[in-house]
């Protein structure tokens, strides 16, 4: 590096255990000239490869390709993991002036022809070179991910792709800034406390200090979730309340206003279809799915259409369930979607004699976290954690964790974002800060953000079942990025096919239930008594309740994805009615029940807009595929044990990106993955 600022922390190196940034001395101001630093120290070092006058080979092409882009490695995970998590009005600001400058130095590595010439000159030579395992694969992928993201292309036609990459990274961001600003606008406010009946005291209380922090107080506001419903609407016993919650968020990013994301999705969805035509692909589901453990999107089709039908054919039958209970209300009316969740668990509670909102003091957050949470890990794998107050998170309510091995060797970091804030988009979801390389000498450092809404001070965190099994979800993702030990940082954690990475987290849900661990973090938060054996044989005898509309809204979002996405260029250039897009494509698969919406609409369809999910949100129900099966197999052979803890590390999570992963997955089975377990699971198999 020459004249650089090393007074930035960004680019001096950390003195933090494992690398860990120090977020107390970055500011925003540091970010951008970092990321200018970084890419000119890429560039040189990509330059320094294709400058080697020798034949290529993989020591002095690969191996190098791996050591470069270290330093911009580090700025972008340091930046991207506060953008997602505590995005103020400045972070937003740099990361708008960011995506475009992103887009083109990806480009310009991926679309380098010299560089792509010495690595196909490798791959050409590949069964004469002897290499091992992790070495060949590695040449095999960087080879087809260069050649899928248009290397091979003339120079007329690399200039057009650049200049769409260049656009959909500023609409990709600009969709998440409206879709976070119009949930915040679109918060609801109560002015009667009466409007809230059916929450339980802490829901309340939170709900005046959230009216408060936003300038309103003796009001009370119900901030909005990612997904279509919300965890109130099973509670709230006003009908109205109901009402106003569920059009709130259905409303977002359609409203004719400075947040309306329908012109943004629109051009993303035509830009992708572009691509793809350009790249040789029928649309962008093709080209996504061609490059997945799916091949292609028939597969992904039939999937998502064999479920669809019993799906439907479920959620009616529930829906009729409902429909008689609200037949029997002093003022009988229909159902609605609003209306949904708060029948359902009066279903619940006469079928099964379940009142979902009053186990919540049975998950208090801190004991779900020490008690099971973590004390599954250490049961399955061995593994440790120790509280870390002395390091910094990037907001005051990040919590660092240093996790152990077995044998005590250090493994690395865990920090744990809870709490939602008008600042950290919706949803859930892991990332890596550092990833582990023994090309680099580096370990892990893995972050899970939640969106519980944080109590009054002194008042504890009691989670919903739906966020604790979220909880268990997101650490089935951190565990993933732990645990890979590769050489290469390009295989490091979950750096795998999109339609495998949710595999790990769905089989970190199956703890929940588990006996021992149940008892240990499932007890009450007065008077210390373990959630009663009845309640858990019904919670385990309601397992497929409800699951027709949980099947269905989910494939109708995966649906929506797969149809915006498989539009040709032609197609997609057309000005078309998002609402009329969506009703027909729903129509087309038999998912259109108004009473069951889509689990995300387009406007807010986060995942597929903004994240890394476009043509991919099938990716849950086919992992589940290999999930349901490989809970199968922990039950068939003796459950939560260090020996099929050790089995399931080495063979599948141990191994990152590092091999094809249906392979890792016969190497873990024995077999292919089947799918009974999944339709059984699901109340889909007769």
């Amino acid at each position: 590096m020459t004249d650089v600022d090393m007074s930035n922390p960004l680019l001096a190196a950390s003195s933090l255990p494992y690398r860990l940034p120090d977020y107390r001395a970055i500011r925003p101001e540091h970010y951008l000239p970092a990321f200018t630093e970084a890419f000119a120290a890429h560039r040189r070092e990509i330059d320094a490869i294709t400058n080697v006058t020798a034949a290529p080979t993989f020591e002095n092409t690969l191996v190098p390709l791996e050591r470069s882009g270290e330093l911009l490695h580090d700025v972008a995970s340091a930046f991207y993991t506060v953008s997602s998590a505590d995005a103020t009005p400045e972070i937003q600001e740099i990361e708008e002036a960011l995506a475009p400058l992103m887009a083109a130095h990806t480009d310009a590595v991926q679309l380098n022809a010299a560089l792509y010439r010495r690595i196909a000159s490798v791959h050409s030579q590949l069964d004469d070179l002897g290499l091992a395992p992790e070495d060949r694969y590695l040449v095999e992928r960087h080879y087809r991910e260069m050649t899928h993201a248009g290397a091979g292309l003339d120079e007329t036609q690399k200039a057009r792709l650049t200049e769409i990459n260049g656009r959909l990274s500023t609409l990709t961001t600009t969709f998440e800034k409206n879709l976070l600003n119009d949930t915040n606008d679109l918060a609801v406010v109560f002015d009667d406390v009466t409007e809230l009946d059916g929450l339980a005291d802490g829901e309340i209380s939170a709900a005046a200090r959230a009216a408060a922090d936003r300038g309103t107080a003796g009001a009370w506001l119900v901030s909005l979730t990612l997904f279509t419903g919300h965890p109130y609407l099973g509670s709230l016993r006003n009908r109205d309340s109901r009402a106003r919650i569920m059009a709130a968020s259905r409303a977002r990013g359609a409203r004719d206003n400075g947040n309306d994301n329908r012109p943004v999705l629109r051009e993303i969805v035509r830009l992708r279809a572009e691509r793809a035509e350009l790249l040789g692909y029928r649309s962008h589901a093709d080209y996504v799915t061609s490059d997945e453990t799916a091949g292609n999107p028939e597969a992904v089709r039939d999937l998502l259409f064999r479920l669809a039908a019993p799906a439907a054919r479920n959620a009616r039958t529930e829906q009729a369930a409902l429909q008689a209970m609200a037949d029997a209300e002093p003022e009988p009316f229909t159902i609605e979607a609003h209306d949904w969740a708060y029948f359902t668990e009066k279903v619940r509670a006469a079928e099964y004699d379940i009142d979902a909102a009053a186990l919540r003091p049975w998950f208090e957050a801190e004991r779900v976290l020490h008690d099971g949470v973590f004390r599954a890990a250490t049961e399955l794998y061995g593994i440790t954690f120790t509280d870390r107050p002395d390091l910094p998170g990037y907001h005051p309510d990040v919590r660092v964790f240093e996790v152990f091995n077995a044998d005590g060797s250090a493994l690395g970091l865990y920090l744990l974002d809870l709490y939602t804030r008008d600042s950290k988009r919706g949803g859930a979801w892991m990332n890596s800060i550092v990833s582990q390389s023994r090309l680099r000498g580096t370990a892990p450092v893995v972050v899970n953000n939640l969106n519980v809404v944080k109590p009054e001070t002194g008042t504890p965190t009691l989670l919903t079942l739906d966020e604790v099994t979220t909880f268990f979800h997101e650490f089935g993702h951190a565990l993933h990025g732990l645990f890979a030990t590769v050489t290469y940082p390009h295989f490091a954690g979950t750096n795998v096919f999109r339609d495998f990475v949710e595999f790990p987290s769905q089989v970190n849900e199956m703890w929940i239930f588990w006996p021992e661990i149940l008892a240990a973090y499932a007890r009450h938060i007065e008077t210390d008594e373990p959630l009663p054996a009845q309640v858990v044989e019904r919670l385990n005898a309601s397992e497929s309740f409800n699951q027709g509309f949980a099947t269905s809204e989910y494939l109708a979002a995966s649906w929506l994805d797969q149809a915006w996405h498989s539009l040709s260029a032609a197609d997609a250039a057309s000005d078309r009615d998002v609402a009329a897009f969506e009703a027909s494509a729903l129509a087309e698969i038999g998912l259109d029940n108004p009473a069951v919406p889509t689990r995300y609409s387009s406007t807010y369809f986060a995942h597929i807009f903004s994240g890394g999910y476009s043509a991919g949100y099938y990716s849950y129900i086919w992992s589940e595929v290999l999930d349901a099966d490989t809970v199968a197999w922990f039950r068939e052979n003796g459950g939560l044990t260090r020996a099929n803890g050790d089995r399931f590390r080495d063979r599948l999570l141990g191994v990152g990106g590092s091999k094809d992963p249906l392979e890792a997955y016969r190497d873990f089975r024995g077999r292919d993955a089947e799918i009974a377990p999944l339709l059984s699971r699901r109340g889909l198999d007769t």
